[in-house]
């Protein structure tokens, strides 16, 4: 079945609207003109993205950004959150690790 080319980002909203309406992947696709397969890429692509969304971890888009590229409040807000989480993280494990050092050392007679 030959078609023209259509990007499926182009109908994101009105796919997932269609997802929540209990639309089946199948019939979503025949109506845009796309196999199950893309379908079930698009969705699984689009989970992914949500997820990282809410993990607060910043989603990146591969390749060279267009010159007109504008970095979303939303994108950065997430970024600084993932970066001070990093941060803690570090932290934390840098104050285990001494604690641990403390504990060694004493057991051991030095200091």
């Amino acid at each position: 079945m030959a078609r023209r080319y259509s990007h499926i980002q182009k109908y994101e909203k009105e796919i997932i609207e269609r997802i929540e309406k209990g639309e089946t992947l199948r019939e979503i696709g025949e109506a845009y003109g796309f196999t199950y397969q893309q379908m079930r890429g698009f969705k699984t692509r689009y989970n992914e993205k949500e997820r990282k969304r809410a993990a607060g971890i910043a989603i990146k888009k591969k390749g060279r950004p267009p010159k007109d590229y504008q970095v979303s409040e939303e994108d950065k807000i997430a970024q600084l959150r993932y970066i001070i989480d990093r941060k803690d993280a570090k932290i934390k494990s840098l104050e285990m690790e001494n604690e641990l050092m403390r504990d060694f050392l004493s057991l051991t007679g030095r200091k």
